[in-house]
């Protein structure tokens, strides 16, 4: 049934990811971070389709991850063609944006985290900039939404000439609500570990440890006990009927 999760999982993600891009960010003019950001300054600037430059742009990224991580490559690679696929689907729904500036780019950045969040859940992302802070995240145990922020941070920075001081400032809020809710989503469906209330779960385990040989030492010294009193018990027992034999000679 793993499979059938993490088929809904990148669905729903990519459908999640489409929505806030197109319903929210595209009228507004908003960035986004990584390949997303990409795509959309390729699509306010030259008509491009952003899920079209998301898939060439992302390629060179996959080439490394294919030579260092071919589990990582084979478990992303749709889930960027599937969101990539969806973006473009529903461009349709640019024209209905009713909310003002600020809420959609909370709103957008929510929607995009949460879609980023189910997918990096279940091993697999939107590719580009998402593919490399998984791919850097599992090398040196990193948090990998901290990644996604510094990356997107970097990339909403650098078009501040492109798109002025107050889209740049609207599209860093976008990008830390996309960061804050990717990091809530990321952990959807994996073992939580368990909860303890003495101490740490080394300090448990010994506890544990400790008791049981505790009781296992009293049940040996319990039987000890009685295997003592039955043998006394039966000593007397022979030595009363000896007495009582001598007595009736």
């Amino acid at each position: 049934m793993k499979w059938l999760h993490k088929t809904v999982a990148i669905l729903s993600g990519s459908l999640l990811v489409a929505v806030g891009v197109n319903l929210f960010l595209v009228p507004h003019r908003l960035m986004d971070g990584g390949m997303i950001g990409i795509g959309l300054l390729a699509t306010y600037y030259m008509q491009l389709p952003p899920g079209l430059v998301m898939i060439f742009v992302s390629l060179p990224v996959y080439v490394i991850v294919f030579f260092y991580d071919r589990r990582l490559f084979y478990h992303s690679f749709h889930g960027m063609l599937i969101s990539s696929f969806f973006i473009d689907l529903l461009s349709d729904l640019r024209q209905w944006n009713l909310w003002s500036t600020s809420s959609s780019a909370v709103t957008g950045g929510v929607m995009i985290g949460m879609g980023v969040g189910l997918m990096l859940a279940y091993e697999t992302n939107t590719g580009g900039t998402d593919l490399l802070a998984q791919f850097l995240a599992r090398r040196f145990k990193m948090r990998i939404a901290v990644l996604i922020l510094a990356i997107d941070g970097m990339i909403v920075a650098g078009s501040l000439q492109t798109i002025g001081m107050e889209r740049t400032v609207f599209s860093l809020l976008t990008i830390t609500a996309v960061a804050a809710t990717t990091h809530m989503f990321s952990g959807v469906g994996q073992k939580r570990p368990p909860y303890t209330v003495i101490g740490p779960l080394g300090s448990l385990s010994r506890f544990r440890i400790m008791s049981t040989q505790h009781l296992s030492r009293q049940k040996q010294e319990l039987a000890a006990d009685s295997s003592t009193d039955w043998k006394r018990r039966k000593g007397k027992a022979v030595l009363l009927e000896k007495i009582k034999r001598k007595r009736m000679k």
